[in-house]
């Protein structure tokens, strides 16, 4: 689900649990960017086949379960790895029930940007417009923040994800995954801690951002963002597997189990049941699956969500700051992020995790060619969190690279 670069809990933990917490809250935050792959080789073999044989290295890696479906102007193309149940041993479901994470940030400044094309609003307006007296304390003033700034995440506006971790632990996960969260209170744990920065003078990822998008949806609407999701996007395109379940913690069938280790060589722990404390609002709470997924990304990009004028301002991108393993180069839009390809170019897409598993949706500029990597288990180690990260986005690069040889991705 959400995302920050590195995830951190609130209690000020010392070195040893910051990096449990770094390792195992890994892309709560900003799955966009991801880490340099090789380029494809020249004799690239056929493209199920690489796949496959990229899917099975995930599983190799220490991944429970793998889930690939790509959708190109020629078919689609979907491939498996691992097992979707630890206990069990049963496969993967074909195009299961996943939890997109911060994939929900795509839809939700989609839906924003449609009301700037409506002339319902402004990028430029400020959130106290919206939202009046909602953003004050600890040095954060919403007079000085902007709906673009909230998008692009240069609010400076601090990470409630860092007070609704208390416990990093099977333990701590069991006992919390229950505890519900407004909008509002959500934003007041964020409003808790002083800004990071003035706004606009910087990028860091913040979940708040955007459950304060999702507030100022219903204030100019007067119906909240999971309904105007679904009457603008899901409605129209007959995404009939794509819905926010607000507080109902439960996938629906079919799904894979999903495995979260919350410390380095512990055990496996099923996390297939929601972390409500961040698993519920407009930052990351939408359930898809991968063709749902994937039909999004390339009608988004295929134009035919925002208009000409919107779609730039979404592509519109700001340098993210290059992190260690992260692919140089990455910028962030509006709700989504572009990261570049080994054979040059790249693509669009905004990835999201939770607990246990990372969704990472990928298309072509186009939009003619999406690709959505499902994994399901997560590591409490940095190091092997790093090698199935580099995983993923090494699939990704391969399959975008290998679908699209004349290099027509961005």
């Amino acid at each position: 689900m959400p995302i920050t670069r590195t995830a951190r809990t609130g209690h000020r933990p010392g070195r040893t649990t910051a990096a449990l917490v770094a390792a195992a809250l890994a892309l709560l935050a900003t799955l966009g960017p991801g880490q340099a792959a090789a380029a494809v080789p020249s004799a690239s073999p056929g493209l199920a086949r690489l796949l496959q044989r990229d899917a099975d290295a995930l599983r190799d890696a220490g991944v429970s379960g793998v889930s690939v479906r790509m959708r190109t102007p020629q078919g689609v193309r979907a491939v498996r790895s691992g097992v979707g149940d630890l206990r069990t041993g049963d496969p993967v479901p074909r195009d299961g029930y996943v939890r997109i994470g911060s994939t929900t940030k795509t839809y939700v400044a989609t839906v924003l940007l449609q009301l700037v094309g409506e002339g319902r609003l402004s990028l430029d307006d400020t959130v106290e417009r919206w939202l009046p007296g909602v953003v004050r304390g600890a040095g954060a003033d919403g007079r000085r923040v902007t709906l673009r700034q909230l998008l692009q995440h240069t609010s400076g506006l601090p990470d409630y994800i860092q007070d609704v971790v208390p416990d990093l632990s099977p333990a701590g996960y069991r006992e919390n995954r229950g505890t519900t969260h407004t909008s509002e209170q959500r934003i007041a744990l964020a409003l808790s801690h002083p800004p990071s920065f003035e706004p606009g003078t910087r990028w860091e990822y913040s979940n708040t951002n955007y459950v304060l998008a999702g507030l100022v949806i219903e204030a100019v609407t007067g119906r909240s963002w999971e309904q105007e999701v679904h009457a603008r996007i899901l409605r129209p395109l007959r995404l009939t597997h794509t819905f926010a379940p607000g507080d109902d913690p439960f996938l629906p069938r079919p799904h894979a189990r999903n495995y979260q280790q919350f410390a380095p060589g512990g055990p496996m722990t099923d996390t297939t049941r929601a972390y409500l404390p961040f698993d519920g609002d407009a930052d990351g709470s939408v359930i898809s699956t991968a063709t749902d997924t994937n039909a999004f990304l390339s009608a988004l990009l295929g134009g035919r969500l925002l208009a000409p004028e919107q779609l730039a301002e979404m592509r519109r991108t700001v340098t993210v700051p290059d992190r260690p393993g992260e692919v140089p180069g990455t910028r962030d839009g509006l709700g989504l992020f572009w990261t570049p390809l080994s054979c040059g170019g790249g693509y669009w897409g905004h990835s999201g995790s939770s607990f246990g598993t990372v969704a990472w949706p990928a298309a072509t500029a186009d939009g003619r060619t999406a690709i959505t990597v499902t994994v399901h288990s997560r590591p409490g180690d940095e190091a092997t969190a790093a090698r199935q990260i580099r995983g993923v986005t090494t699939l990704v690069d391969h399959a975008l690279c290998a679908a699209n040889p004349a290099r027509r991705a961005g």
